[in-house]
């Protein structure tokens, strides 16, 4: 059976592709904290290791135990508003830690690592978590020309309900006195379920061959945050009070920025639109304009109903 690594492995994502790769694959998920290390161990009924991506030590003593075919690297930091006030731990965790994974990933020869990637790291990047991330591609991309290693990427907007996302926060507001405050009502955002996200990692495994240095997104719906806001209102009571912009954000993101236009292509498959970049070539058939949240599909109301349902209980 394959061996699989999940890194940032007690988060939202990893815990949720644990539970649904362990049927088919040995998930083993490290992460730093071992109170959470445990938590997920009883839930998922995985192995855990200790797993700090920012120390090289911790890296290559987790790798060396684990032995994996495949690492799926999703530990990061990646809020915006943290990562402009605290730089250094975004840097740390997301390009350093980045950079742990690729080198001892090379070092002892593991296969393939998937990159956990975002939206904001699609130009025109607005903000040091957004940087980072691209680094993070970029450092993958890189590493998977110089060295056995197949290194890919996966890119996607908002997964609904991850932790420290918006709807939890919007949760514990409106939990506390009915009154959601929003720093940008109409920002446009993508959003999709987690076991959207989990598919798109699992599409990646199984064409990890052919994605070998190359980026790997979805076509995604996208909404207005008040709409959403105004769903929540409709539906569960309450209201919402605009507060000031959050400094890094943008109005609009970008699955497929104007820079990559030229080394993107689409894949159809079982009525699905998939994103290719690959920047090692000019593409035959490139996507003829940027894929954003401004020109997306929306989302219908029945759809924002459906993903709210899923955290209020």
């Amino acid at each position: 059976m394959i061996k699989i690594l999940i890194t940032g492995g007690t988060g939202f994502l990893g815990i949720n592709l644990a539970k649904k790769l362990k049927t088919k694959f040995k998930v083993v998920l490290g992460a730093r904290n071992n109170k959470q290390n445990f938590y997920a161990k009883k839930i998922t009924n995985c192995q855990i290791v200790p797993l700090d991506v920012s120390n090289i030590n911790s890296v290559r003593d987790a790798i060396n135990v684990v032995k994996p075919k495949i690492i799926i690297h999703a530990a990061a930091t990646k809020f915006v508003d943290l990562s402009e006030k605290f730089p250094f731990e975004c840097i740390d965790c997301n390009i350093l830690g980045s950079s742990n994974i690729a080198r001892v990933a090379i070092d002892k020869n593991v296969e393939t690592v998937i990159g956990i990637s975002t939206d904001k790291a699609s130009p025109p990047i607005k903000n040091i978590y957004g940087l980072s991330k691209s680094i993070m591609e970029k450092t993958f991309i890189a590493s998977s020309k110089n060295s056995k290693t197949n290194f890919l990427c996966v890119r996607y907007g908002n997964v609904a309900w991850s932790t420290g996302s918006v709807l939890p926060i919007w949760k514990e507001m409106f939990n506390k006195n009915k009154i959601i405050y929003t720093t940008g009502p109409y920002m446009r955002r993508f959003f999709f379920s987690v076991d959207e996200a989990v598919d798109l990692v699992i599409k990646s495994i199984k064409l990890r061959k052919k994605l070998r240095g190359k980026i790997l997104s979805v076509e995604m719906k996208s909404a207005r945050m008040i709409d959403i806001l105004k769903r929540w209102i409709s539906n569960f009571g309450g209201k919402y009070i605009i507060t000031d912009k959050r400094h890094g954000d943008r109005l609009d993101e970008y699955l497929i920025g104007e820079d990559e236009l030229k080394n993107s292509y689409l894949i159809k498959e079982k009525k699905k639109n998939y994103f290719v970049i690959d920047f090692s070539k000019i593409s035959k058939k490139p996507i003829k304009k940027i894929i954003s949240s401004s020109n997306s599909k929306k989302l219908s109301k029945s759809d924002i109903d459906k993903i709210l349902s899923f955290g209020i209980k």
